[in-house]
């Protein structure tokens, strides 16, 4: 231990963390750079904030305080220490409704200030995309704006008063008529008058520099306003008074089509007299295709409020016929209008990737010009990016002339950096030239502030220098941001990456094949750090139950960044920290869809774990439910499940088998069916009209063949139902037609093959990290599929886990055999396969409320549209909830994981059937939902095939 770290912990009663995992979570922000921190200290309240700054200064180290870590000029990094306010500083002290007023600490979230003003009709007027995860201090930091700034300004437009501590441990109220002025500050700005008063373009997203304007007495004298946007520079914030203003009782969305982003930038600023909410842009570049959009190559989403909803949708639709557009479209349902948003919030993940796959980064990410030079300062911007050989797509706050844009800009090779730089100093002047700002939302940090000599001049930017001396002469705070500033090209993230691919299992063919380029796409904006879950999200989950940063997906892609780096994590794949982070994962694929950039941490997991491991004795519960296939197939055989079944409810028995297998105490072992799902085929007889329709091909995964037979019973006698020949690999035997019925019927040519073993996708080895296992059973598997990939035969695959498996695993890992693409092509789940090979067919009516959860990886790889359209056309009412049910397959029967596993189930799917009414069906595709429902709640849940084939069997006219 360090004496700074032994000082800390001697005198901060937050947490210190100087270890590995500590330092390399905060090594980056979402920006291109990076700094190694010496320690993180998680503050407790003002005076722990004022004991670790003493510390700091008497041992000449920097400090840098953060919120969310979603800054993306890299004002959030450091080399000092970090002062972390999300962990225990987080909290809403008073929110007053009277005076529309709230106190906040630092690190509470602006979703959670905006769900406890809602009731009172009440919001905080700034809303950054990162609404989620961002946090108030970083928002005054950085004087953040978002999407609603046309109605309600910036973050300093809301502030009222300031608690701050000093470098020198004073403490501060900042407010107006130099209320809380540190000593010499006012003198400075009474000798600067003219200055100040010239000094500053006019517009209304001028976040660059130093906000000294709001210091002349005309403005109010404002300190606290003036702090605002100060990175962190001048003081470390501990508290605010921020202000309230009324939302809207009804708001409706117009969205404005126009041929190209020229032409919705040049209108952009003519709406503005008609009082909007806001005016966004956006091009086809970054909307999704399936996007329901009116036609057109950019749009405007511009939103209107109203004391009702007609009254919104009037002045939407007068906004309308007012501009001239290609097409429009008015939206007043809120699930719709929420549907769109999340487009456009999206974006900052998903522009970081263009329409071919290559990366694209930050940098110039929100220049800002006055709205009305918008339009003509786009055409040179592109201009500009054509001159360099550069791309990149500009969207973001066209009412406020601000624009975002990543850029595909190679930071990976010494020339491709000195181009970003020449770039970077060629758009500054074209910023400045259109009379703009540097930065109009997020702030200058390193990215910028080198540059602002060109937008201020020199004696401004002087003055700058000589402010921060006021606040801060000894300069230990975040030193290298604003004013004398480190160079925008140094210390980028990715220079410590290796040059040359790492050796890895999976393909990752949207990366190329490297693995670097893939732990690459974390650029930090931290949606994965949401604390609550809307709609069907899942990610993340086991940050939602710990809300811990090693836990998110953002955490641990960062400890993945270090690993390979090698600096900070030295222990490459056998980092014990890596492992630990990874280790509450629950591969639930949930960031595979739900991150804009489509991280695919369950599919990273599985590959540290395969190198992890590697010649290296693994846990127990790797052998247990790793390899659960073999070991089901083996009661299977001996048809001991009756004796095994016997011997998980003797208690002493079972104890010692959860302890020899890993398996967490708190569980019961699952009941293993005595009757195989194939066995139970190879003997039925047919109870539907005979095979008529289309050959489907229904899979027996391990959970339905071994754990759940009456899963594939069921999806048998519906599929039939519904006129489709069913057939099993590998011995594709057609049901038989049923007894005395004097018919014969013409086998197929399938059903007289005969293999070897028994098919399996792979998911207990993938999620357990024995990846050479699992391609030699995928391997095998398409032998026995070789036959059913040369027919038209769809494969039906019944347990959500699996297909995913089927379609993402099996592909990724076995790259080099292209019958494994061929195979992932013909995978559709029961609803998909009805909806297909099935189209006139129309199921039983159940006419009954569900409740339960949309299986985590039918979400984020299947889709469950088809699954919503089959239980409308059963009406079977209702919506299922998002999440993940925490079992996860064997992450929630692994010891040590009950706790957290518990805690997923009651975010979302727990609370969902509690609430639910009487009568209510619970649905769960999954084998690992259904346990979960059964061993924490006592609750049957069932798959929509033994609903739906409940209801065939009640409506037969003998029933």
């Amino acid at each position: 231990m360090t004496e700074l770290e032994a000082r800390l912990r001697a005198v901060v009663r937050g947490e210190v963390g100087f270890d590995v995992t500590s330092r390399a979570l905060t090594t980056m922000d979402a920006s291109n750079y990076r700094r190694v921190p010496a320690g993180v200290v998680a503050p407790r309240d003002a005076d722990d904030v004022a004991a670790a700054l003493a510390v700091c200064r008497e041992h000449g180290v920097p400090v840098v305080a953060r919120g969310g870590g979603t800054s993306i000029a890299g004002q959030a990094t450091g080399t000092g220490v970090v002062l972390d306010f999300t962990r225990h500083m987080n909290r809403l002290l008073s929110l007053d409704p009277d005076t529309r007023t709230a106190v906040v600490q630092p690190g509470l979230v602006l979703d959670r200030l905006q769900d406890a003003a809602a009731p009172h009709g009440l919001r905080f007027g700034p809303d950054p995309s990162t609404h989620s995860r961002c946090t108030l201090g970083g928002m005054i930091g950085n004087n953040s704006c978002g999407s609603h700034s046309v109605a309600w300004g910036t973050t300093a437009d809301s502030v009222r008063e300031l608690d701050v501590v000093t470098a020198r441990g004073e403490r501060l109220r900042l407010g107006q008529d130099w209320a809380g002025a540190p000593d010499g500050l006012r003198a400075l700005a009474e000798g600067e008058l003219a200055r100040l008063r010239t000094g500053f373009p006019d517009l209304p997203r001028r976040i660059s520099g130093y906000a000294l304007d709001a210091l002349l007495p005309e403005n109010g004298a404002d300190v606290a306003r003036s702090f605002c946007g100060s990175e962190g520079t001048l003081g470390v914030l501990t508290g605010a008074v921020v202000r309230l203003v009324e939302a809207p009782r009804a708001r409706a969305l117009a969205v404005l089509a126009y041929t190209d982003e020229s032409a919705a930038a040049e209108a952009a600023a003519g709406l503005l007299p008609f009082g909007p909410l806001t005016v966004e842009g956006m091009a086809a570049d970054l909307v999704p295709s399936a996007a329901a959009l009116p036609r057109g190559g950019a749009w405007l989403f511009v939103e209107t409020g109203g004391e009702s909803a007609g009254e919104a949708r009037a002045r939407a639709e007068a906004i309308v016929r007012a501009a001239d557009v290609v097409d429009a479209l008015v939206v007043t349902d809120p699930a719709g209008q929420r549907a769109l948003w999340r487009i456009r919030e999206d974006a900052s993940g998903t522009a970081t990737r263009m329409p071919d796959g290559t990366e694209a980064w930050p940098g110039w990410e929100d220049c800002a010009v006055p709205p009305a030079r918008l339009g003509a300062y786009l055409r040179d911007f592109r201009g500009l990016l054509t001159a360099h050989g550069l791309r990149g797509t500009p969207y973001g706050h066209f009412g406020d002339g601000c624009i975002h844009v990543r850029i595909d800009f190679d930071l990976l090779t010494e020339p491709g950096v000195a181009r970003f730089r020449r770039f970077s100093e060629e758009l500054a002047e074209l910023v400045v030239a259109h009379g703009g700002s540097l930065s109009g939302e997020h702030g200058d940090g390193q990215a910028r502030a080198e540059l602002l000599p060109r937008m201020y001049g020199p004696e401004m930017v002087g003055l700058f220098e000589r402010v921060k001396g006021v606040w801060d002469p000894d300069d230990l705070l975040n030193p290298g941001m604003l004013v004398r500033p480190a160079p925008l090209d140094a210390g980028l993230r990715f220079s410590v990456l290796p040059r040359e691919p790492v050796d890895v299992a999976f393909g990752y063919p949207a990366d190329g094949g490297d693995f670097s380029a893939a732990v690459r796409r974390c650029v930090g904006v931290a949606k994965c750090r949401t604390t609550s879950v809307s709609g069907s999200a899942v990610m993340c989950p086991s940050f939602r139950a710990t809300g811990e940063e090693q836990h998110s997906t953002r955490g641990r892609a960062r400890l993945l960044h270090e690993m390979l780096a090698g600096e900070v994590v030295a222990d490459g794949w056998r980092s014990t920290e890596v492992r630990d982070a990874l280790d509450l994962c629950l591969s639930c694929k949930g960031c595979r869809s739900d991150c804009p950039v489509e991280v695919d941490m369950a599919t990273y997991k599985a590959e540290f774990l395969h190198h992890h491991y590697a010649g290296r004795r693994r846990p127990a519960a790797h052998y247990a439910m790793g390899r659960l296939p073999q070991w089901l197939r083996a009661v299977s055989r001996t048809r001991t499940a009756a004796l095994v079944n016997l011997l998980a409810r003797t208690r002493p028995l079972a104890w010692t088998a959860k302890r020899l297998g890993g398996i967490a105490p708190e569980r019961e072992i699952p009941r293993v069916a005595t009757r195989t799902f194939s066995r139970w085929w190879e003997r039925r007889r047919g109870t539907g009209e005979g095979p008529r329709g289309d050959l489907v091909i229904l899979w027996p995964d391990t959970f339905t063949e071994h754990l759940s037979p009456s899963v594939g019973q069921a999806a048998v006698r519906v599929l039939e139902a519904a006129g489709l020949r069913v057939a099993l690999p590998p011995t594709l035997r057609l049901a038989k037609p049923p007894v005395g019925d004097g018919r014969t019927v013409a086998l197929d040519p399938l059903s007289l093959l005969r293999g070897r073993g028994r098919v399996c996708c792979g998911l207990t080895y993938v999620s357990t990290g024995q990846l050479d296992q699992a391609r030699a059973v995928m391997r095998r598997t398409l032998d026995l599929m070789e036959p059913v990939l040369e027919t038209g035969a769809p494969v039906v695959v019944l347990e959500p886990s699996c297909a995913a498996a089927l379609r993402t695993d099996v592909p990724e890992l076995l790259h080099d055999d292209p019958r494994a693409a061929r195979l992932a092509a013909k995978v559709l789940t029961f609803a998909q396969a009805l909806e297909r090979h099935a189209p006139d067919w129309t199921p039983p009516r159940v006419d009954r409320p569900v409740a339960g959860q949309t299986h985590c990886h039918q979400h984020a790889v299947l889709g469950d549209a088809a699954d919503r359209r089959l239980r409308g056309s059963a009406h079977l009412s209702g919506e299922l909830s998002g999440g993940c049910c925490g079992l996860a397959g064997n992450f929630g029967f692994e010891k040590g994981h009950y706790e957290v596993s518990a805690a997923c189930a009651e975010d979302q799917l727990l609370p969902s059937v509690r609430d639910a009414p009487d009568g209510t069906v619970v649905l769960a595709d999954g084998y690992s939902c259904r346990t979960q429902l059964e061993q924490l709640a006592g609750v049957r849940g069932r798959h929509l095939a033994e609903v739906l084939a409940d209801a065939l069997e009640a409506g037969r006219p003998d029933a």
